[in-house]
């Protein structure tokens, strides 16, 4: 079985994690664990898999995420995931959505252990990479330590030994996916104490760690951490993760050699029949926080997105080079570079 390294991995994100995302990714670290948009297990066997599972090879380590509650559809998806080279198939169990509740899968689904189990064990039977489940510490009135506990202890005897679990609640009745991250408060003490109970356990703590030096701070408590819209919302941010997170002192590249090397990748993706704004949208974030951000932002979405050319995008990696590198000590200089 392929061994996966939990320290660092970007959660999977609807609309943001497609393989176009994960190729920018890879660029800024070579060791974070990448995962897939949710795919539905009815929509993988139904459709066309290579739609939701063609990948790059340098996207490794990848793992495909799985939504759904029935354990004879969830096996062939693991299956075709299994066969299209991914390290890792997991379950997803946070997701609050409504099409989620519909489904009776995502969040709602851990009203159910002992069908979290069976869905579990058909899966791993299935396939011979890990299979791990992503889940919630909690739904609704559902929520204390014995309620959470349980529900591990059920998957747990089916053989599952990977829980990322992000450490809110879910209500699955008058909040929107949206506040789901952020309304329910964050309760780090069951994850600790999931870990501290369960050493044999590998558990990923997830929700609110933004920042490195928050993240460096967990992995004396957990196995590994899993972000999601930190690091794609701030970009740049990947850049240390090797460094800080897996020792790994391997010279880092700057920014303009990151985007040379994804433009390159989009030329020949473009030539392939791949809409340009399909992958130039992964790049709103990519100098967030530093000079000439908002004008970087409002090029990609506005001039980029619009025209449709890449010579649009050189030159406003040119004018971010420009910026960056104006002496800090010339204020006006930068403000009216800024504006223009």
């Amino acid at each position: 079985m392929k061994i996966v390294d939990p320290r660092f991995s970007v959660a999977p994100m609807l609309d943001c994690t497609d393989r176009h995302a994960r190729f920018l990714l890879r660029l800024l670290s070579r060791h974070t664990v990448l995962y897939t948009e949710m795919v539905v297990d009815q929509a993988l066997i139904n459709g066309d898999p290579d739609r939701f599972l063609a990948h790059d090879n340098s996207e490794h380590p990848l793992v495909l995420q799985l939504g759904g509650s029935d354990p004879a559809r969830l096996a062939p998806a693991a299956r075709l995931g299994a066969d299209y080279g991914y390290d890792q198939i997991n379950l997803n169990l946070g997701c609050p959505s409504e099409r989620v509740k519909a489904g009776s899968f995502g969040a709602s689904l851990m009203a159910e252990p002992q069908r979290v189990a069976d869905c579990y064990a058909a899966m791993q039977q299935a396939v011979d990479v890990e299979v791990t489940l992503k889940c919630r510490i909690g739904i609704d009135e559902q929520d204390s330590w014995e309620h959470f506990a349980s529900f591990v202890e059920t998957v747990a005897a089916a053989g599952c030994k990977t829980f990322i679990v992000h450490a809110r609640k879910a209500w699955l009745h008058g909040l929107s996916p949206r506040q789901n991250r952020s309304v329910p408060p964050l309760n780090y003490d069951f994850v600790y104490r999931l870990k501290r109970e369960n050493p044999g356990l590998t558990v990923i703590i997830n929700g609110g760690l933004d920042t490195l030096p928050l993240i460096a701070e967990q992995m004396d408590r957990v196995d590994g951490v899993m972000t999601g819209r930190a690091a794609y919302h701030d970009l740049w941010m990947m850049h240390e993760v090797d460094r800080v997170l897996y020792q790994d002192n391997h010279p880092l590249p700057g920014r303009e050699a990151v985007l040379a090397s994804y433009i390159d990748y989009m030329t020949e993706q473009q030539a392939a029949g791949v809409p340009l704004w399909l992958m130039a949208r992964h790049l709103v974030g990519f100098y967030q926080g530093a000079p000439g951000a908002k004008r970087w932002r409002r090029c990609i979405a506005e001039e980029v997105g619009r025209q449709g050319d890449l010579d649009t995008l050189r030159q406003a990696v040119s004018m971010m080079s420009q910026l960056m590198n104006k002496p800090a000590t010339n204020p006006k200089t930068l403000a009216s570079a800024v504006a223009n």
